[in-house]
């Protein structure tokens, strides 16, 4: 956060691209963007750092751009982050009341800092701490208790984990850059905040955000946060398999899939084909439209299977009245809502933004930009307690110059990881 102007910088950080939002609440209670910048991601893969170096570039230059939009030094950021092993768990905790019963801040405060402080399996580390629910006196009450009757007090937590590891190449990302590391939001959270109401988040709803290297999902209901899941493909595996079975570069199977593709191949045009160029002798190559959407198909198939399997677990498949909001890059293939109804059963709609900032800007209605803005907005809320602390780091003079990479250790994900590990665990 910037002194002079006391706005608040987010970062989205994902497989394909960097998005930097910076923005303040007005004295009306609106947000006023005061800048947007976006950059290609380098250094990441299914959402998990492996170069610092690359991240550190790609952060570097959204962060250059931001402040030439802003005009003042940025120092401080927030963070929305998809790596494929963070997950949630469930918490629960009670304590008597401590005031003639009556539930009051320091009650709610111990169940907070009791949930913050509970050992975890090893190499993970809680991110973020959500009420789901408090039960007084066994009666289920609202996640504002302070100040009602009772002699026993239950809070219901979800907790966001994190591998340790994720966080200690964020440090090293954001120390290379001299920027201090504030709190960081699993970028679901963050993008249901920016296209869920509050009504179907009451009824029953998912957010569906398929982006580059992971597929992310949240489930809501009763405006409670019900399950999360990380699923280890996306777009990118899209690619690749077009790469592979039509037999070109993979910068052209990209090409291909975001100008040409589809989601149901029954839908694509069999009269219609794409002639990629001859290259270094070799003859021009056709592809119809319609072997191209049954490629794409297929594998979109296999990822919503994953999804499905995911809402089975969150165990109130049948409860979920308002259905499906999809979002992400893979979305805008054409048919894939009607693909998405068909394999789940359940109603679906394209993502919009239900935030409205002060002044109306053409980049936040693209939705690249709506994890950032979500992520804005519950930053600007101040709907989170801050759960990650930071030391600040030496500041240094950004430039848009690159750095140079060196690789580090890829972490691979495996797609039987979703079935085995990544659940919702209850801790008590």
């Amino acid at each position: 956060m910037a002194s002079k102007s006391n706005f608040s910088v987010v970062l989205d950080i994902g497989t394909s691209k960097i998005v930097a939002l910076a923005g303040k609440k007005t004295e009306a209670g609106k947000i006023e963007i005061s800048g947007v910048a976006k950059t290609p991601s380098k250094g990441i893969k299914r959402g998990v750092v492996f170069n610092i170096d690359e991240v550190a570039d790609s952060i570097n230059q959204a962060l250059f751009q931001l402040e030439k939009q802003i005009d003042e030094e940025i120092t401080y950021v927030d963070v929305a982050y998809a790596g494929q092993y963070i997950k949630t768990v469930d918490f629960q905790n009670s304590k008597f009341t401590s005031d003639e019963g009556i539930v009051s801040k320091f009650d709610i405060d111990h169940l907070y800092n009791e949930a913050k402080k509970t050992e975890l399996e090893q190499g993970f580390k809680i991110i973020q701490v959500i009420p789901k629910s408090f039960v007084i006196d066994d009666e289920t009450t609202e996640l504002n208790p302070v100040g009602i009757t009772g002699r026993k007090v239950e809070a219901n937590y979800k907790l966001v984990i994190i591998p340790e590891e994720y966080l200690v190449n964020l440090q090293r990302v954001f120390d290379k850059i001299g920027i201090e590391l504030g709190e960081v939001t699993l970028s679901t959270l963050a993008i249901s905040e920016a296209v869920l109401t509050e009504d179907e988040k009451e009824m029953g709803a998912i957010v569906l955000d398929m982006g580059a290297g992971t597929t992310n999902l949240a489930v809501y209901y009763e405006n409670m946060l019900i399950h999360t899941a990380v699923i280890p493909f996306g777009g990118s595996v899209i690619t690749k398999d077009i790469k592979e079975g039509c037999s070109i570069l993979m910068k052209l199977a990209e090409q291909l899939k975001v100008q040409y593709g589809q989601a149901l191949g029954d839908f694509a045009d069999d009269q219609k084909v794409v002639t990629i160029p001859s290259q270094n002798g070799w003859e021009p190559k056709e592809i119809s439209f319609k072997s191209l959407a049954f490629i794409i198909q297929a594998r979109l198939e296999e990822i919503i299977e994953s999804v499905n399997h995911q809402i089975e677990k969150s165990g109130i498949e049948g409860q979920l009245g308002a259905g499906i909001v999809v979002t992400g890059g893979t979305s805008k293939l054409n048919n894939f809502i009607s693909l998405v109804k068909f394999h789940t059963g359940m109603d679906a709609r394209n993502a919009v933004s239900v935030i409205n900032p002060l002044y109306k800007n053409k980049d936040l209605q693209n939705s690249d930009n709506l994890t950032a803005l979500g992520l804005l907005n519950l930053i600007l809320n101040k709907t989170e307690i801050p759960v990650i602390e930071r030391t600040p780091k030496g500041k240094k003079k950004r430039e848009s110059s690159g750095l140079s990479p060196w690789l580090t250790k890829v972490v691979q994900g495996v797609l039987n990881y979703v079935d085995d590990d990544n659940e919702d665990i209850a801790l008590n």
